[in-house]
């Protein structure tokens, strides 16, 4: 539900702000309120406990999950839409198996395999269409489809990378670290991934000289709006809730459930934009859904 709520606002914000000083601005943000929770729980407003080893695993998922997919995911909405971006989403528990076996040495069945093969069916039906010459053709622009597919692997292979960090916070918390720790062990993961995101896309604004826009974005109120909206139920709650789910779950699962995004924005994103959402899609979405859940079903 959080990923919906954030898809909706981050479209809104990209297309206002652009999509880097979209993510700068609400990856400052949840620093912010991510340090105000942890001082309020455990006494600290930073990732207090955390050492080399996690925060090296946790800064790794913040440059593939954040800087990569999300600079993959808010372009791809600038391309070709919330409602499209997030059905690419669905692509997430496939690379999530994948790194999970490569990296965790988690099981990856010819069951998997199976599930991968009926998610990358369901996005087919929803972007391909049958033109008047009976060729297949592209219903998306395929820039839009090579973001989309950026941003699903960034999303899956960060997942797994911040379950390693998480572990690796875990074993460092000492016995004597305050009782709130073990519930806020995801929101101190999820700052530092918050910082070095931050400054991942700042290095990248530097670098293209575009750091301009950040003057320009503190004058646009609505945007900012936007912005604040997607960073509480984007890098707060639903990162945090996320990172929660990964630890008493295989990274695999927790990707399944956090993929009915797809599922919960065809509705409001209809009624936004009033787009008529044609019976292809909704087959597409269907279908990948069907794919992402037999991950879980088997």
């Amino acid at each position: 539900m959080s990923w919906t709520v954030t898809a909706l606002f981050a479209d809104k914000a990209s297309h206002r702000l652009g999509s880097m000083t979209a993510n700068v601005i609400r990856l400052v943000l949840a620093s912010v309120f991510l340090a105000a929770i942890l001082w309020v729980g455990v006494g600290h407003p930073y990732p207090v406990y955390a050492d080399g080893k996690a925060w090296a695993w946790l800064a790794a998922s913040a440059l593939v999950g954040y800087v990569f997919g999300d600079y993959c995911l808010f372009n791809c909405y600038l391309s070709i839409g919330a409602r499209f971006g997030q059905l690419f989403m669905t692509l997430a528990p496939p690379m999530a198996a994948i790194a999970g076996w490569a990296i965790l040495g988690e099981s990856l069945t010819w069951k998997s395999i199976l599930a991968m093969a009926v998610t990358l069916c369901g996005i087919a039906i929803s972007i391909l269409s049958r033109g008047g010459d009976h060729h297949v053709r592209l219903t998306l622009p395929l820039k839009g489809i090579l973001l989309g597919l950026g941003a699903g692997l960034g999303q899956g292979v960060g997942l797994v990378l911040s379950k390693v960090g998480l572990e690796h916070y875990a074993v460092a918390v000492p016995a004597d670290a305050p009782a709130a720790m073990d519930t806020l062990l995801p929101f101190a993961s999820t700052m530092i991934r918050a910082v070095v995101g931050g400054a991942g896309f700042l290095a990248l604004m530097a670098l293209q000289r575009k750091t301009q826009e950040l003057k320009a974005a503190a004058h646009d109120r609505k945007g900012l709006g936007y912005a604040l909206i997607m960073t509480l139920f984007g890098p707060v709650f639903g990162v945090s809730l996320s990172l929660m789910a990964v630890r008493y779950t295989s990274a695999g699962i927790a990707s399944t459930l956090m993929a009915l995004t797809p599922v919960f924005i065809l509705i409001p994103y209809a009624f936004i934009y009033h787009q008529r959402i044609k019976a292809r899609e909704v087959l597409g979405v269907v279908v990948s859904m069907t794919g992402v859940a037999l991950f879980f079903l088997l």
